[in-house]
């Protein structure tokens, strides 16, 4: 019978280590999901925001004429930078100022989609500026369509001219900021000096939108001066501005 107890004995030994070795090799099958993958640079999603006032239909800067209409510079320079930014991240747009001659209107185009150049370049190619400049209410419905309060995003706002249908964009910008996941806007002030062209909100409102969300903003006096801007906001400049570097000679 001693050698049976002694088999009794070494049974639970043999049934843990065989136990054990099943855990290992389920473990090994089955890893722990990794962590999940943090997104890259330049791929929030962005809103363009776009102005389609009467003033775009304008071609002259600081009283010098031009030989092109501000929005059509303004769409030869999306249409320059948009293929590369819209590999990215999904965009979305904004148009303000198209409608009635001298109305606050706002329109959202689109949300955010993926492959936006075609239809933004659609959209804007389409519009007639007329109206006035609420570009306040622009940003407003572009934080709306990127869901500004749980996840985060880009705005762009092209513009040739303050506010002037009554709000102050500096104030909006501290109050999306307030609330958002992480909401950053960037101005670019197309053809136009720092001053009110109409006796609307100051140039200083703008620059203030822009810190209150870490954004930047930049002036811009020509369709190659917008590219650059657009590639500095809306593109990834880290691709986009990185310098060419050529493969050395062995």
């Amino acid at each position: 019978m001693g050698w049976l107890r002694r088999g009794l004995a070494f049974a639970p030994v043999q049934f843990i280590g065989a136990a054990g070795l099943a855990s290992a090799l389920l473990l090994a099958s089955n890893p722990a999901a990794p962590e999940e993958e943090k997104k890259g640079p330049c791929t929030d999603d962005a809103m363009i925001v776009f102005d389609a006032s009467g003033s775009m239909s304008g071609n002259q800067t600081l009283g010098i004429p031009n030989s092109r209409a501000r929005i059509d510079e303004a769409r030869s320079a999306l249409a320059r930078v948009l293929p590369s930014a819209s590999k990215w991240r999904r965009i979305g747009l904004v148009t303000y100022g198209p409608g009635p001659y001298n109305q606050c209107n706002v329109k959202l185009d689109f949300s955010p989609i993926p492959e936006a150049a075609s239809p933004v370049m659609r959209a804007v190619s389409s519009i007639v500026p007329a109206g006035r400049t609420p570009l306040t209410s622009g940003i407003e419905e572009a934080a709306q369509a990127l869901n500004y309060r749980t996840h985060p995003g880009v705005i762009v706002v092209v513009t040739d001219g303050e506010e002037t249908c009554g709000r102050n964009p500096c104030e909006l910008a501290k109050e999306l900021a307030a609330d958002a996941d992480h909401l950053t806007i960037h101005i670019i002030a197309f053809r136009y000096e720092s001053f009110s062209w109409t006796g609307g909100n100051s140039v200083m409102d703008l620059m203030c939108a822009t810190k209150a969300t870490n954004g930047l903003y930049l002036k811009a006096n020509s369709e190659d001066e917008l590219v650059e801007a657009l590639e500095k906001t809306l593109d990834c400049p880290m691709v986009s501005q990185a310098p060419l570097t050529l493969p050395q000679a062995n």
